[in-house]
Formats: structure tokens, sequence, C-alpha cells
């Protein structure tokens, strides 16, 4: 249900139910995150990036499933709805640049795979978005949190109590996609050979930074920010970088 390689220190991981829109299915979910886990304790791999294959980036859960899911007990579907909200969290969580190479429809739970990532970079013609849980009587829970430190309260409430679908150039605008381009798993792997250049730790404490300050009172923020700078200069790559930035000068 996926594949997986690696091209000059970059992952690439795609979904591959090309025949059912590669939606979401539990084992698919079950092998990225195992996947997750392998690269990121693989010191050989500085930046991934996840695609679709075929036509579609992720249409969201597959239908046969969904079917499936009406007779499941309360315990069932909480059990299912925390391997989903782990893979979120997972992928959010990446200790390396994430970019999401986005070639197709990405749809409800796709969308969510989606805003999880760090950097979107979306097919300018055939690239759409929408959260369609409330057409359904669904409620778009999990991806909500997401989606709402992406583009804000506002924004998120139009997204997701319409139900509609927008294209790339539209998610560019709202600031949900931050590239548009004409090839997006090609454009994605020029970003990356760009990322995989700087520190990996720096990275890593950067998007750490990010994911604490962005939920505390700027006094809180400012405190925490400075004991991560105090901790940043006693590294190796901090004292190798900047031997190498004054030599160059």
């Amino acid at each position: 249900m996926i594949k997986y390689e690696i091209k000059n220190e970059i992952g690439i991981l795609t979904l591959n139910r090309p025949e059912k829109r590669n939606a979401l299915h539990p084992e698919l979910v079950r092998q990225m995150k195992s996947q997750l886990k392998e690269a990121a304790e693989d010191g050989s791999v500085k930046v991934l990036i996840i695609t679709g294959e075929g036509k579609a980036f992720c249409a969201g859960a597959d239908l046969e499933y969904l079917n499936e899911m009406k007779k499941y007990s309360s315990l069932e579907n909480e059990k299912d709805s925390r391997e989903l909200a782990e893979l979120f969290v997972t992928i959010y969580n990446f200790p390396k640049p994430v970019i999401a190479a986005v070639n197709g429809a990405a749809i409800a739970g796709g969308c969510g795979l989606a805003s999880v990532c760090d950097i979107i970079v979306a097919d300018e013609l055939n690239a759409r978005f929408g959260y369609s849980e409330v057409k359904i009587g669904f409620i778009p829970a999990i991806v909500s949190t997401f989606l709402i430190r992406r583009v804000g309260e506002g924004m998120a409430k139009q997204l997701l109590l319409s139900g509609d679908l927008i294209d790339g150039k539209r998610a560019y605008e709202i600031s949900f996609v931050n590239y548009l381009c004409s090839k997006a798993l090609e454009f994605s792997l020029d970003i990356a050979s760009k990322l995989k250049s700087n520190s990996l730790q720096s990275m890593k404490l950067t998007k750490e930074m990010i994911e604490k300050v962005s939920g505390l009172p700027v006094e809180d923020a400012i405190e925490y920010c400075i004991g991560l700078n105090t901790i940043s200069r006693t590294t190796d790559d901090f004292k190798n970088g900047l031997n190498n930035f004054l030599s160059k000068k």
C-alpha cells in the first residue's frame, strides 16, 4: 500500500493505492507509521517527501472501510480514530523536514495528511483540497487541530463548515499551500535538496520551537527561546557552521 525509496538523502514515501485514489485504510496507516519510524531513525535521510501514486494525493477514507465503520462500537471507533491521530502527530512531530508533494486531490483525511507536513507543494492544475466531512454527517475533528494552526480560526471555519473543495491557487492564496508548480514531486525534490544542506539538528530544534511557542504567551515563549538559544550555541553543528561561515568571510 506504500512505496518507499531514498534518493540523495531524501526519503520518498508514496501512497500506492492509485485504484482507490490512495484512500486511507487501516493497513495503509499502519504501514506509514512503521516506515516513518524507520525514516526518523535513518541517519542517511535528511528530508522526507510524502506523495501519492497516480492522479490523486489522498482522497480521504476508503469507501468500503467507511461502510464497515457503521457497525463499529464506540471502543472500535475510538481505536480507529486514535490510529489516524497517531499517524498525523507522528508526521507533525517528525524530527526532519516533511514536504507534501500534492499531485492531485487531497480530500478530508487526505487534506489533513497534507496539513501536518511542514511544507505543501501543489500541482497548480490538478491539486484539489477540501474537508468534506460535514457533507456526510461526519466531523472533521482530528484534522481541525492542524488546519487551525496552519490558516487560523476564521479560514478554518470557512473550509470545515462549507465542505467545499478549493483548487491549488486558492489554497496558495490562503497560505495553506506554500508552493504552486507544474510537477509537484520534482519541485519538492528541488526544495528537499536545498533543505538537506542545512544543519539537521538546527532544523529539528526549529520545528520543536515553532510547535512549542505557538501555544505559549509571549513572555513564556521568549523565556523558552532564550533557553533554546543557549542550548543551540553549545552544539557541534553551530560551532562547525560558525567556523565555516567566518572562514569564508
